[in-house]
């Protein structure tokens, strides 16, 4: 009788810590739009109850995940590196880095692992995104968002925001939060169901195009070829949707002419000399200080701290890039623009071999569970992961809030719903939509 109690006892404290953890992740998307601080504190939050559910239930089992070890050999090699180079801030931003790591483990483990809970983050992920596609056309089409914010200098569409920060935001959302219900529609045996669902794809597009930010925009066309790949009737909607875009594009000059400034007179002066380009110049200065560093790298925030350094003042002869346009400070700020080498020069190359194996892992647990009609909200998460991680891209920070917050959200998202029960229970099974002519007449294997 006592065990009986002390097991109630248990149950009721782990459902209790559950149904808390579940309302502060639900509060994290809202918080990334509006308050990056408290955004972080629910984070933070989420991955300490996590922690005292796993010691309440002695639960550790998710320790024995394949990724977790070398995430947390890549946190302490980060930590190692930072207490090397010095600087108190770098040590101390190294030190809580784990609660993304944590959160990321919490999400997968503990917190989405019900596919009920999946959907509903996946309905306040919808809800968020047409709230920010509400606030571009309203700012494109009357010149101001809702807070009286104009668009931003160089045409982009600010959204919600008061800096140019929807376009990446509009990509991160997009996938989770619509892309489920393109993929019903467009998997629908009704014709018109079909169209409408080429013609949201059609319509999204054209918003990321209107928006003017270019690698959001190039990276969304990504996930949408991959799409196209992994679905055989993705394929005429995304085409129809590629070419909608390309019509708009060819329309700024009238349109949006700062938008067409943006997107192609400027990305056309930055690619003829990319080396000499901002981003040109912050890559080679990565580049030289992994150079420099091969194997412990600088620290959490080495690039930041040591970039000004004049040792790393000079090209890379053996590639063709002189060393007279990398002198001075072109070359500096917060963080490379690029999640590789953010790695490699806080971690050196061994951390970067940590990365590369922890994201392959993420990738294959995923991967290996595609079903794109039965689970589509599981395909569309790979397809976020896939731009999230893909390596020829600008970004920005990832230890720092919002995309930190966005990208362990969508990791441990995916790995929830790649899980045995993740891949097999979905509230958006196409099995369970017949009734309102969403299904196929019969479940056939993954296009």
């Amino acid at each position: 009788m006592i065990a009986r109690a002390f097991s109630a006892r248990s149950l009721l404290q782990d459902r209790t810590l559950g149904r808390i953890a579940l309302g502060l992740v639900f509060l994290v998307p809202l918080f990334l739009f509006y308050g990056r601080a408290i955004a972080d504190g629910l984070i933070s939050s989420t991955a300490i109850l996590f922690l005292v559910r796993s010691r309440l239930q002695h639960d550790w089992s998710w320790v024995r995940r394949p990724w977790v070890p070398f995430a947390g050999a890549l946190w302490l090699l980060i930590l190692v590196a930072s207490v090397a180079a010095g600087p108190v801030h770098s040590m101390l931003e190294a030190l809580v880095m784990i609660r993304l790591l944590l959160f990321c483990a919490a999400l997968e483990s503990w917190v989405l692992v019900s596919p009920q809970r999946r959907n509903w983050l996946g309905v306040v992920m919808a809800a968020m995104t047409v709230w920010l596609i509400f606030e571009c056309w309203q700012q494109y089409l009357t010149g101001h968002n809702i807070a009286g914010f104009p668009r931003w200098p160089d045409g982009s569409l600010t959204g919600p925001f008061f800096k140019p920060r929807a376009g990446g935001t509009f990509l991160v959302l997009l996938f989770p939060g619509v892309m489920p219900f393109v993929l019903i529609l467009i998997q629908s045996e009704k014709w018109r169901l079909r169209v409408a669902g080429g013609g949201v794809l059609a319509f999204l597009f054209i918003t990321m195009v209107l928006i003017g930010q270019r690698m959001p925009s190039l990276l969304m066309l990504l996930g949408l070829a991959i799409g196209a790949l992994i679905v055989r009737r993705f394929r005429i909607p995304v085409l129809v949707a590629f070419t909608a875009g390309i019509a708009v594009l060819l329309a700024l000059p009238v349109i949006s002419p700062p938008t067409y400034g943006k997107l192609v007179v400027e990305t056309a002066k930055n690619l003829s000399n990319f080396p000499a380009s901002p981003y040109g110049l912050l890559y080679t200065r990565a580049v030289v200080m992994v150079i420099h560093h091969p194997w412990l790298g600088l620290g959490f925030d080495g690039f930041r701290d040591f970039c000004s350094n004049p040792i790393y003042f000079h090209g890379l002869r053996a590639y063709g890039i002189p060393t007279a346009i990398h002198q001075g400070l072109g070359g500096c700020n917060l963080h490379p623009h690029n999640y590789y080498l953010q790695i490699a020069t806080a971690a050196g190359l061994s951390g970067l071999v940590l990365f590369l194996v922890m994201i392959g892992l993420w990738f294959i647990r995923v991967a290996g569970s595609l079903a794109p009609r039965r689970a589509p909200q599981q395909a569309a998460l790979f397809l976020a992961l896939c731009c999230n991680f893909w390596p020829i891209a600008s970004t920005s920070s990832l230890f720092t809030l919002p995309t930190a917050g966005w990208v362990f959200l969508t990791v441990g998202w995916a790995l929830a719903a790649s899980s045995r029960r993740g891949a097999t229970e979905n509230l958006f099974d196409l099995k369970q939509s017949r009734v309102a002519g969403l299904a196929p007449s019969r479940i056939a294997t993954p296009d």
